[in-house]
C-alpha cells in the first residue's frame, strides 16, 4: 500500500480564495474589510518567516494587515499596552502576537489580554473553553485548518480510533478537543505514555505534533491509518521534515500529509479564515 497525500498547500490556497470572495462580498455589501494586526517582538528569524507569510496571505485574501514590529527591549506592560488600544480599535477584528515572545515577556498575560472575539489565534482560555464545550467561537488555527483538511478531502472521523501524539496548548490538546467534537473517540499521549508503539500502532487517525524529527518510526503507522503529521523541523543537512518517518509510513498508511506542504500551510488558512468570522461575527453579519 501507497498512501495518499493529503494536499495541504492545494486545500489552502482553494480556501484561501474562499474567503477572498466572501471578504469582496462583505465590501461590496457596505460592510467593513477585515483587519488582522499582527505582532512581533523582537526579531527571531523563523518568527519573521511566519509573520511574513501571514501578511502574504492577508494579501491574497484582501484583509487588511497592520504590522507592529517591536523591539526585543519591548516591556511586558509597553505590549499589553499595545493590546489594549488594538482591543478598543473598531477597525481591527484580529489580534496575532507572534511567538515566542522574549523571555521577560508572561506569554500567559499576552493571551489573556486579547479580546476573546478578537483571538483569531484561538488560544485564549474562553476559547478553549468554547470549543470544549462544543461551541467553538475562534478556534486554534491549526486543529482548525486540519478538520478543514480532512473534511476537504471527505475523510469521516466519526466513531473511529484517534490517537494524537503531544499535549501542547497549541496542537495536542485543542486537536484532541476538535476531534472529540467530530464524534472520534480519543487517546492523547506524552511523555508518560507507558506503550506508545501499542498506542499508535491501533490509530485509524494519527496526528502527530511533537516537534521532534522522526519520532514515530513509519514501522508503527497502522494500516491504512490516516497521520496528519503536523511537525517541521529542519536537520543539520538543511532538510525539513516531520514527526514521522514519512519513508516508511507512506508505505503503510491510507492517508499522510507530506512535510512541507501539508499542515503548515492550513494554519494560515485557517487564521484569515478566523480572521474573517471575526470580523463578521463583530459587524453582525454572522451569529455566534
Amino acid at each position: 500500500m501507497t498512501a495518499k497525500l493529503i494536499d495541504g498547500k492545494a486545500i489552502s490556497k482553494a480556501l484561501k480564495a474562499d474567503v477572498r470572495i466572501a471578504t469582496e462580498a462583505m465590501v461590496a455589501a457596505g460592510a467593513r474589510r477585515p483587519g488582522l494586526a499582527v505582532v512581533m517582538v523582537g526579531s527571531d528569524p523563523a518568527s519573521g518567516i511566519y509573520v511574513r507569510n501571514k501578511r502574504i496571505a492577508c494579501q491574497e485574501t484582501g484583509i487588511h494587515s497592520v504590522a507592529h514590529d517591536l523591539p526585543a527591549s519591548t516591556s511586558e506592560a509597553e505590549l499589553l499596552a499595545l493590546i489594549d488600544s488594538l482591543n478598543a480599535d473598531p477597525t481591527i477584528d484580529g489580534i496575532l502576537v507572534q511567538s515566542p515572545q522574549p523571555k521577560h515577556i508572561s506569554e500567559h498575560a499576552v493571551i489573556e489580554r486579547i479580546d476573546p472575539r478578537k483571538d483569531v489565534d484561538g488560544f485564549h482560555p474562553y476559547n478553549v473553553g468554547r470549543l470544549a464545550t462544543r461551541q467553538p467561537l475562534m478556534r486554534p488555527c491549526t486543529p482548525y485548518g486540519v478538520m478543514i483538511m480532512l473534511q476537504k478531502m471527505g475523510i469521516d472521523v466519526r466513531g473511529k480510533d484517534a490517537v494524537v501524539v503531544g499535549q501542547s496548548n497549541i496542537v495536542g490538546r485543542p486537536m484532541a478537543l476538535e476531534l472529540l467534537m467530530a464524534s472520534a473517540t480519543i487517546t492523547v499521549c506524552h511523555s508518560k505514555t507507558r506503550d506508545l508503539k501499542a498506542e499508535v500502532g491501533r490509530a485509524e487517525v494519527l496526528v502527530v505534533g511533537t516537534g521532534k524529527p522522526n519520532m514515530i518510526p513509519g514501522a508503527w503507522i497502522r494500516e491504512g491509518a490516516v497521520v496528519i503529521d503536523v511537525g517541521i523541523n529542519r536537520l543539520p543537512d538543511g532538510k525539513l521534515c516531520g514527526d514521522v518517518e514519512f519513508a516508511t509510513a507512506v508505505e503503510r498508511a491510507g492517508w499522510i500529509t507530506p512535510v512541507p506542504g501539508g499542515v503548515g500551510p492550513m494554519t494560515i488558512a485557517a487564521l484569515m479564515q478566523n480572521t474573517l468570522e471575526s470580523a463578521q461575527l463583530r459587524q453582525g453579519l454572522k451569529g455566534a
